[in-house]
């Protein structure tokens, strides 16, 4: 596979995903609802990610032929089988943080990853239409914003959590901010600093550029934390500007799971950089 040129396509479609995206901000939407997952931002759907997702698959299609790819898309999920027979394929959210985008905030975003069959990222494109960035990765080759090289920056002063809604009602978030204090105290950082952003994929990249920086997600029992397509481009593109992320056992996210889309089994961490992983809680310490 030319991974290159394929950047290339994935670029070209999240850009176009993008373009009707930026185009809807700030109007009314259908706004409808969807199974899966605990939380309205996991069931939230408009109008405006079945017609992103119809534009990226335009332009994705001929490259399933052309080099006997796999397609995993948020909107048709259910139908997507090929992934698992494939050696490698297309993981797309066409609109990650539906929810923000429908109350006009900041945090959504358009994701193209290229995954191999053992899960793995190779190609990757994220494009966030309010701030017109467009981030992209390969495998080993480093990762861009708008492209100019991206990189941890500098770190701040302070510990940065970003979060999902969700965090604030967790059972043991009082002790996970007592932790995360602490922690960061050792690192001589002066406490920690909430950031709610709104999509998984725009929070995961923006550990980097607010390092340092922790986004997670524990593990649970119920369907949620998350799915594969909200991790497969931003994990790439993290780790490769220099960033640590991992399934919250600190083993690799595994993006290509047989039995489910859903990543709550094992949960998810990214941080800026792996001196930033001991501020996380171990489940042993909840």
């Amino acid at each position: 596979m030319d991974l290159n040129s394929l950047c290339e396509v994935a670029k070209k479609a999240a850009l176009a995903a993008g373009e009707i995206i930026g185009s809807h901000q700030g109007k009314n939407h259908d706004v409808k609802s969807k199974q899966g997952g605990e939380n309205l931002a996991s069931q939230v759907v408009t109008e405006i990610d079945l017609k992103a997702e119809q534009a990226i698959l335009e332009i994705l299609n001929p490259t399933l032929s052309e080099h006997d790819l796999g397609l995993l898309a948020e909107e048709t999920a259910s139908e997507c089988t090929s992934r698992f027979e494939k050696k490698a394929f297309w993981c797309i959210d066409p609109l990650d943080g539906t929810l923000c985008f429908s109350r006009d905030e900041d945090g959504y975003s358009t994701s193209i990853g290229l995954v191999g069959q053992d899960g793995i990222p190779l190609v990757a494109a994220v494009y966030n239409p309010r701030s017109q960035t467009l981030y992209h990765a390969i495998k080993d080759q480093g990762a861009y914003k708008n492209g100019e090289v991206f990189n941890v920056p500098e770190w701040s002063d302070e510990l940065t959590l970003l979060y999902d809604q969700s965090f604030l009602k967790h059972p043991t978030f009082d002790e996970e901010m007592n932790f995360l204090e602490n922690a960061a105290k050792k690192l001589g950082l002066n406490g920690v600093k909430m950031f709610h952003l709104g999509g998984a994929v725009m929070n995961g990249i923006t550990t980097i550029e607010m390092a340092p920086a922790v986004y997670y997600k524990l593990p649970k029992k119920a369907d949620g934390g998350g799915s594969i397509w909200d991790f497969a481009a931003s994990s790439l593109i993290q780790r490769e500007a220099g960033g640590f992320n991992s399934d919250f056992f600190r083993k690799p996210l595994n993006l290509n799971r047989f039995d489910t889309t859903f990543m709550n089994h094992d949960g998810i961490i990214y941080c800026s950089d792996q001196r930033v992983l001991e501020v996380i809680p171990k489940i042993q310490d909840l």
